[in-house]
């Protein structure tokens, strides 16, 4: 069993500490990014969170006539980023809330990483395939159908996005050109979802001066990296 943190949440230590025990996955991915915001707030457990995410999917189902998998993904699209109107927060990108996952479930607003991963729970539960892509200053989806696959930005209204328009999003995203090499496309693992989720919380709060979350987050990060040895 972990040692008692400094000064991350009992709770939310001990629920990420179970989380990451299998987060290969995806339940495991969306239970360690609840625990991360258990820290902050009581609201949003995972079964709450995971019954928002069933309603989205079940909408989804409702309309889907044909049985094939591009059906159920131009109909996600239809209701998640129109519908539901999930959309990046470009009013305040950098506000932690945009990191906690059932604030943005509440908000219908985030950034890349979470709103990847709300799309991803939702796909994967209308059967489809989805990785997140780990690309820098940005993180989009690759989504698997019957007979091909498609980048989506999340942020942006689920935009699907050809290999080099994917290398101009990232451009854009960082302010430079960056080299077209598929490096800079590779899969996320689920490790590498939540560190990055960390890791933005970690430098908001160290940015505003925020010691105690700052330290509660790098508690969390360490037992992350302790669990992948």
């Amino acid at each position: 069993m972990s040692s008692n943190p400094e000064s991350c949440n009992i709770v939310a230590f001990e629920q990420f500490s179970n989380a990451i025990a299998e987060l290969d996955t995806t339940a495991g991915l969306l239970k360690a990014s609840v625990a991360i915001s258990r820290h902050f707030s009581e609201q949003g457990d995972y079964r709450s969170v995971r019954n928002e995410l069933d309603e989205i999917s079940a909408t989804v189902r409702k309309r889907v006539i044909s049985r094939q998998q591009r059906a159920f993904l131009a109909h996600l699209h239809e209701v998640l980023f129109h519908e539901y109107g999930f959309q990046g927060n470009r009013e305040a990108y950098y506000s932690a809330e945009n990191n906690l996952l059932p604030s943005v479930l509440r908000s219908r607003r985030g950034i890349p990483i979470t709103l990847t991963l709300i799309y991803k729970a939702v796909a994967e539960d209308l059967g489809l395939y989805v990785q997140g892509i780990n690309a820098p200053g940005h993180f989009l989806a690759e989504v698997t159908t019957d007979d091909d696959s498609f980048i989506v930005d999340a942020y942006f209204d689920g935009r699907l996005l050809s290999r080099e328009e994917a290398f101009d999003r990232i451009d854009q995203v960082t302010g430079q050109s960056v080299p077209r090499s598929d490096d800079l496309l590779l899969p996320s693992s689920n490790a590498q979802w939540i560190s990055r989720i960390l890791n933005n919380l970690q430098n908001i709060f160290a940015a505003t001066g925020s010691r105690r979350d700052l330290v509660a987050m790098t508690e969390l990060d360490s037992l992350l990296h302790r669990s992948q040895i």
